[in-house]
């Protein structure tokens, strides 16, 4: 393993865009401006898959979101790491069903089994 597939390597490149366009004091780091940004990469990421571009034009869009996502979490001031294997925990643990033809991992309150 390199050194550039740590996350923490991951997390100080996306701090250095951050710092280097001085996203802190310029609104690069505003919520409401970086969820524009993440749904206008779902929307990219989208357009690759119902139009079937090539699996590097998806993992290039798909890079972008996760660019987005690590730069909310230093934004936000949290430890996007931490946040992951917590939620991964609670996903270990829940039940999963077929909904409308396709497997469903939920909580399942208030829906018909």
């Amino acid at each position: 393993m390199s050194e550039r597939d740590s996350y923490q390597a991951m997390l100080d490149a996306v701090q250095a865009f951050h710092d280097k366009h001085d996203f802190k004091n310029t609104g690069g780091e505003e919520m409401t401006y970086r969820l524009s940004l993440m749904s206008e990469e779902l929307g990219e990421i989208s357009s690759c898959i119902t139009k079937g571009k090539s699996r590097e034009n998806l993992a290039e869009e798909v890079a972008d979101l996760f660019i987005l996502l690590v730069g909310t979490a230093i934004a936000a001031d949290f430890d996007l790491r931490e946040a992951f294997w917590k939620k991964m925990d609670t996903l270990m643990q829940r039940d999963s069903r077929m909904v409308n033809g396709r497997i469903r991992v939920s909580e399942f309150r208030n829906m018909d089994k």
